[in-house]
């Protein structure tokens, strides 16, 4: 029986979140162990009662967080480090902010030296990445499209640009879904995925690639410094209006 009205293109991103966690607790659990390959495209449709679009977006969370491999031709294989503590993060579902806030405070102590790194090491082509990445956020933006995928390139070509492939790793095992405007994020919300809001976001991306251009290693820190917790405030005001209106 289908979980709802496949037919909803509003629902995606919700049950794509619902075939993750199916999916990530199968392979928690052992049912399907590393290097072991996935059902089918075909079979997981019937599994779960949605949609192509629906299995394709959850293998690709899947994916991003390094839970799963797929290979062309081949199918889709469980990586070896799907347990790792880094993927437990990313694979959180909870849509508690104080986890959000958890990450975020992670990610803090990874990007601002990244940022600094990638200020002091890049090469031509990679902070050219990183302005691509920030140039396909503000097309996406402005078509009124998704910017989450994007977001994460951008932060993702910053860790590249350190030239320290474990900033990569780390960055990779959290996962894209850690990023707030990322439709699949369990901490994203209308609230959050507003026009006003991915503006903001993109503003303080234009001062972190700026200062990473410049080869300005402490204002590339401090610009990311400022971009992270300037989340962490936007977080504690969200928790704080939960706890208002609870009281309500």
């Amino acid at each position: 029986m289908a979980l709802v009205d496949v037919a909803n293109p509003v629902r995606k991103p919700k049950l794509a979140a619902i075939v993750v966690d199916a999916l990530r607790k199968r392979i928690g659990s052992g049912e399907f162990g590393p290097g072991e390959k996935l059902p089918t495209e075909s079979q997981l449709t019937a599994q779960f009662g949605v949609s192509r679009t629906v299995v394709r977006e959850a293998i690709a969370a899947l994916a991003a967080d390094g839970m799963v491999e797929p290979r062309q031709g081949a199918g889709v294989f469980v990586m070896a480090q799907a347990s790792s503590a880094f993927s437990a993060i990313a694979g959180e579902r909870s849509n508690k902010i104080s986890v959000a806030l958890n990450v975020l405070e992670v990610r803090m102590g990874i990007e601002i030296e990244s940022a600094g790194l990638a200020a002091q090491r890049h090469s031509t082509s990679q902070v050219a990445a990183i302005q691509e990445a920030w140039n396909e956020f503000g097309r996406l933006m402005a078509a009124g499209n998704p910017t989450g995928k994007t977001d994460f390139a951008f932060h993702r070509a910053i860790a590249a640009a350190t030239n320290n492939p474990f900033y990569l790793e780390v960055l990779d095992a959290l996962g894209s879904r850690t990023i707030p405007c990322d439709v699949a994020s369990p901490w994203g919300t209308d609230s959050v995925l507003t026009y006003e809001y991915q503006v903001g976001l993109h503003e303080e991306h234009r001062r972190i690639l700026n200062a990473i251009a410049a080869r300005d290693a402490d204002g590339a820190r401090e610009a990311m410094r400022d971009h992270l917790s300037r989340s962490q405030d936007r977080y504690r005001a969200r928790l704080a209006e939960q706890s208002t209106s609870k009281q309500d």
